[in-house]
């Protein structure tokens, strides 16, 4: 009998732990084909260090192929899904397509910058999904400390040393955070006129930062924000953006050249596009992950809606923590569907939620214990080292060099703005071609926007 085929669908969390464990239980009896854009599983929680200079872009990134040996990468992005061929059509990075059959599938796509429909924001802002987004936040906002150091013009000056973060959760309160700390150290090396110092805004329309968090919590990191200096605004959010700014919900219109869009994510259109029961985007599922009425279809991570059953009626978080679980739980339930051992439905158990915020500051409640300070710092930074899946060493090695020598600040010129459009999963800016460059300067795009992106 030939093997059982099996695809799995995405790399982060939930994929990378479906794959991990289904290499283990199948002990070379099933071909397992891992289909994702790039070759490293990301660990998203620590990307605003990387925009802050505190860890090197390879840290944070994990091989897939040297770390799932008996698992087929294939490099590219899925486009479709025939659930009666059982086939799903995929576009590799170079362009070329190609098609895989599978007996069993696991749909792990993730999610997407959420856009929302504000005049502006998907031309100037700036998202924070990946890598690349991280790379270019650190040479953009380098950039501007540098050209404002040098410029002549005040109003040009004050818009460039001036950054504004949308979005008061996890992400953009660490953006925040670790950006304010950053563009402090950039000024100790090109000071501004003036001893003008950067000025970070972050704006949510909600009454409380981390509103998802426990209050004491809420507290600990608006705290640490307005004594850090960033200028903490609730309720208020971004009404319109244009080159040369942001307008305000409140009627106040911000001079700035960075929009940071933090709002939150939205599953991957993928998930929809079966034509399937879906919850806000999510794909359905049984407690057991499996889609209902297509047993060899299972789904988890922030793709599929998993029911809560901890709180009846509601589904579970898209959170790492749950769809780091949820990977484990879809391995274990594949092959059970396959006839090695019993099926399991997904339950968690709340260990808490951890925010670092640079230096040795953090927020962070462990089995629901609310903590600050030093110990918080340390919780937070153990906790890292400990759910990363590789790297724990270099990490731990980049924290230590960090405390104790000056960051490095330059530019490195990887990636362009145009590279990162904010709406990820528009295929019509996915395709955009990239700008054609001038005769006189082959590295510069013809069209370089200086306003927010």
């Amino acid at each position: 009998m030939s093997r059982p085929r099996i695809v799995i669908v995405g790399a982060g969390f939930a994929g990378y732990r479906t794959a991990r464990t289904l290499a283990r239980l199948s002990r070379g009896k099933a071909d397992i084909t891992l289909l994702n854009p790039t070759d490293y599983f990301l660990y998203l929680p620590l990307l605003p260090q990387v925009a802050a200079g505190i860890l090197e872009p390879r840290r944070v990134t994990v091989s897939l192929t040297g770390t799932l040996r008996q698992v087929r990468l294939v490099l590219g992005e899925a486009g479709d899904i025939d659930l009666d061929a059982r086939a799903v059509r995929y576009t590799d990075p170079e362009g070329g397509v190609g098609t895989l059959t599978y007996d069993r599938l696991v749909l792990a796509a993730g999610s997407v910058n959420k856009l929302l429909p504000i005049p502006g924001v998907a031309e100037h802002a700036h998202g924070f999904r990946g890598l690349p987004e991280a790379l270019y936040l650190r040479d953009h906002v380098t950039r501007q400390v540098e050209l404002a150091a040098g410029g002549e013009d005040p109003g040009s000056r004050d818009a460039r040393r001036t950054f504004v973060v949308v979005g008061a959760g996890y992400t953009g309160t660490e953006v925040a955070a670790q950006g304010q700390m950053l563009t402090d150290a950039l000024v100790r090396r090109h000071p501004l006129r003036e001893s003008a110092r950067p000025r970070w805004l972050l704006l949510d329309i909600a009454d409380r930062v981390l509103p998802e968090m426990d209050e004491k919590l809420s507290r600990t990191a608006d705290k640490v924000l307005r004594q850090r200096g960033v200028d903490v605004r609730m309720g208020t959010s971004v009404k319109e953006a244009t080159s040369d700014g942001v307008l305000l919900s409140d009627g106040e219109f911000v001079d700035t050249r960075t929009l940071v869009w933090c709002v939150g994510v939205r599953p991957d259109p993928l998930a929809e596009s079966l034509g399937l029961p879906m919850e806000r985007g999510r794909l359905l599922v049984e407690p057991t992950l499996h889609v209902p009425g297509r047993p060899e279809v299972f789904a988890c991570g922030d793709a599929a809606a998993v029911p809560d059953l901890t709180r009846p009626g509601e589904y579970t978080p898209m959170t790492a923590q749950h769809a780091w679980r949820q990977g484990r739980v879809a391995a274990l339930n594949v092959a059970a569907s396959l006839g090695r051992g019993e099926p399991e439905a997904y339950r968690h158990s709340d260990l808490g939620f951890v925010v670092d915020l640079g230096g040795v500051k953090a927020a962070a409640d462990p089995l629901g214990v609310p903590l600050s300070g030093l110990a918080a710092g340390a919780v937070t930074r153990g906790y890292h080292l400990a759910a990363m899946p590789g790297n724990r060493v270099r990490v731990a090695a980049d924290w230590l060099l960090d405390a104790v020598l000056p960051r490095q600040g330059v530019q490195l010129g990887l990636v362009r703005s145009w590279a990162v459009p904010l709406d990820t999963a528009s295929p019509e800016l996915a395709k955009r071609p990239a700008p054609a460059l001038t005769p006189d300067n082959p590295r510069k795009p013809a069209k370089s926007s200086e306003g927010p992106s």
